[in-house]
């Protein structure tokens, strides 16, 4: 793989794995129609290492919420084992990571079905169908009213309905970040908390499935190309990072929903091009 190549495919990953223009979706008309040679064609520890960027650029944006909830259960089992008093505020931090692990669980529902969903990746008809979908989902999200909701108010029945959403968003055309967003604002959150918790909850998800990918692709590493993988990997965590910027500023100010004419026209550009 060239260092172009590779720098390339980390830009890719950097924007489309936040902003909810479906990464999937994109790499595979890169793949199919343009016939560009994506990470996973031989290169499969180097689609883990982009992810893995991706994963960091999360944790830089929401470090001081991931010590919140850490200190927090910490505190939380201290005052269980009767080693300090309750806090008088309770351990909203610890209630967070329980919220994530209720819509983590809907994932598990996909599984069965993986080797069909790995099938859609080579159908782009299927793929410009879902671009559209997911267009109308984003223009639905900037007429959301915005709710109250945060991990203090937010209810188990919330973070299911969310990790459904985040399930139904591993076919590939849906964004992921969208959908969950969206979801979000559906169950009453406040814009900025379903944006937090939509991240956060993607931590476990995508550090799973990585786990996982791992074993497979750890005997493909060519130590030739591990200068260009680690320069793509550097590229996706630092666009990664301005990406979540982005997006907390647009999801702010209702403009989340821009990217609704992106994903028609990229939707009917795919179709279009499908027939030849």
């Amino acid at each position: 793989m060239s260092v172009l190549s590779a720098v390339f495919l980390g830009l890719i990953q950097g924007v489309a794995e936040f902003l909810p223009i479906s990464s999937s979706g994109h790499l595979a008309v890169l793949q199919n129609v343009f016939h560009l040679s994506t990470a996973e064609e031989g290169h499969m520890f180097f689609d883990v290492l982009l992810h893995l960027g991706t994963m960091i650029a999360i944790v830089a944006a929401y470090w001081s919420d991931i010590v919140y909830i850490v200190r927090d259960t910490v505190g939380l089992l201290r005052q269980a084992r009767g080693l300090e008093e309750p806090a008088r505020q309770g351990y909203p931090g610890s209630r967070l990571l329980l919220l994530m692990f209720f819509g983590t669980l809907p994932l598990f529902i996909v599984l069965p079905f993986n080797d069909l969903l790995e099938e859609l990746y080579y159908k782009t008809w299927f793929i410009g169908i879902a671009f559209l979908l997911n267009g109308c989902i984003l223009y639905i999200s900037d007429r959301i009213p915005s709710g109250r909701k945060n991990e203090r108010s937010m209810r188990v029945r919330d973070a299911l309905v969310i990790g459904l959403c985040q399930a139904v968003a591993t076919i590939p055309g849906i964004s992921r970040s969208g959908t969950t967003i969206t979801a979000g604002l559906v169950t009453g959150q406040e814009r900025t908390y379903a944006m937090k918790f939509s991240l956060l909850l993607s931590l476990p998800a995508v550090f799973g499935a990585n786990l996982l990918s791992l074993f497979d692709a750890i005997g493909q590493v060519d130590a030739a190309n591990m200068p260009a993988y680690l320069l793509g990997t550097l590229t996706a965590m630092i666009v990664g990072y301005f990406s979540i910027v982005l997006l907390r500023r647009l999801v702010q100010k209702r403009k989340f929903g821009n990217f609704a004419y992106y994903m028609w026209g990229a939707g009917l550009f795919t179709l279009i091009v499908s027939l030849f």
